[in-house]
């Protein structure tokens, strides 16, 4: 089994009479890529702040591979962090900008070459090594402050919002590479960003957080998948989850979900009855995602619906199409087949498939057990 890497635990952090973190908990295992998302402002950063010894804890603790970190410097952490800004020595060569840390621990000449041309190969900086940070891409930049914190095998990686400053098409890329990195490498890394695509594609488990808190942690399928409440339902996935204001009316073996259009006509759905404890008709919060209302018949799903929708808007994306109709009053999202033919001001009948929807409480906003 492998050992804990880092655990945080009841780790409060204010300053003055503000909390900025509250009673965070959560422990990951060596090779764990961990990423911290959440809309800006949350206290991500703040948090990884802490993780690496920059910022000090109002209570709680923080232990990285066994040992406890209160009243450790940051240099002692056995920990590397790559910013967001890259903070790289405009006057100093690729190479060593990346072997500084080296030898100011007094690492050897031979080792630190050994270690700059692992490394260089790895991250394809071979041809760069002489060359200036100004001269320099974005992207290769990046790489550069990659290189500097892999070269020094610390025991955790910690990632300050690393892609923000790069175009969308440069983030896609790096976003691959740092994939490929921590799969060849094995390491274990903590990853801050407010992009939930980041989020979802670079993590083996995610904490969603808000206002200081943490909302839910787990892996990137139970977070999309099985939201713990309306705000990690919405926060995370593109387009957005449609989230609508439904009747479910229960019996012994099935419910009913009561949607309307615009038109104030009744859409009936069916699904298995797994929220024994609703026993009359109830008001509650449906989440259910593009994916699955469609212009297909999910033939292998008894959970379904069929309902005639007005199409406002029709948005080819190239492998699908997306659509905009009105349910309940709100705009509802829908993915179709991208050879579908329809056009804006037309119906379509849709077809709504349960199997994955999620429902919440109409008041609390939290999910709804079974």
């Amino acid at each position: 089994m492998k050992n804990t890497a880092l655990s945080v635990t009841n780790l409060c952090k204010s300053y003055g009479l503000t909390e900025v973190l509250k009673d965070i908990n959560f422990e990951i295992k060596q090779g764990d890529f961990l990423v911290l998302v959440g809309p800006s402002g949350c206290g991500k950063s703040t948090l990884l702040g802490c993780i690496a010894g920059l910022e000090s804890l109002t209570s709680g603790s923080i232990n990285i591979s066994g040992r406890d970190m209160q009243n450790v410097d940051p240099g002692n952490r056995d920990i590397a962090m790559v910013f967001q800004s890259y903070a790289l020595y405009p006057t100093m060569s690729v190479a060593k900008n990346i072997t500084f840390s080296l030898a100011v621990r007094g690492i050897d000449k031979k080792t630190r070459e050994e270690k700059l041309n692992q490394v260089a190969k790895k991250l394809q900086l071979e041809n760069l090594l002489h060359r200036k940070p100004g001269q320099l891409s974005g992207g290769q930049r990046q790489r550069v402050a990659m290189g500097r914190a892999l070269v020094r095998e610390p025991s955790l990686f910690l990632f300050d919002e690393p892609l923000s400053n790069l175009d969308a098409k440069l983030r896609i890329s790096m976003r691959t590479e740092i994939k490929k990195l921590h799969e060849d490498l094995g390491t274990t890394m903590v990853y801050v960003t407010h992009d939930q695509i980041e989020a979802m594609t670079l993590a083996t488990k995610i904490v969603v957080m808000k206002d200081g808190e943490t909302q839910q942690i787990g892996t990137p399928a139970e977070i999309y998948h099985k939201p713990h409440n309306v705000f990690v339902a919405d926060f995370m996935g593109a387009p957005s989850i449609n989230l609508l204001d439904a009747y479910v009316t229960p019996d012994d073996a099935w419910m009913t979900v009561e949607l309307h259009n615009r038109a104030g006509e009744k859409i009936i759905l069916r699904h298995p009855n797994r929220l024994k404890y609703i026993k009359k008709r109830c008001h509650v919060i449906l989440g259910i995602r593009p994916e699955h209302i469609s212009d297909v018949e999910n033939t292998d799903s008894t959970q379904h619906g069929v309902g005639r929708c007005d199409i406002d808007v029709v948005e080819p994306a190239g492998a699908d199409t997306y659509i905009l109709t009105e349910l309940c009053g709100k705009t509802v999202t829908a993915r179709l087949n991208a050879n579908k033919s329809i056009q804006a001001g037309s119906q379509a009948q849709l077809y709504f498939d349960l199997s994955n929807a999620s429902f919440f409480d109409k008041k609390t906003g939290e999910r709804l057990a079974w």
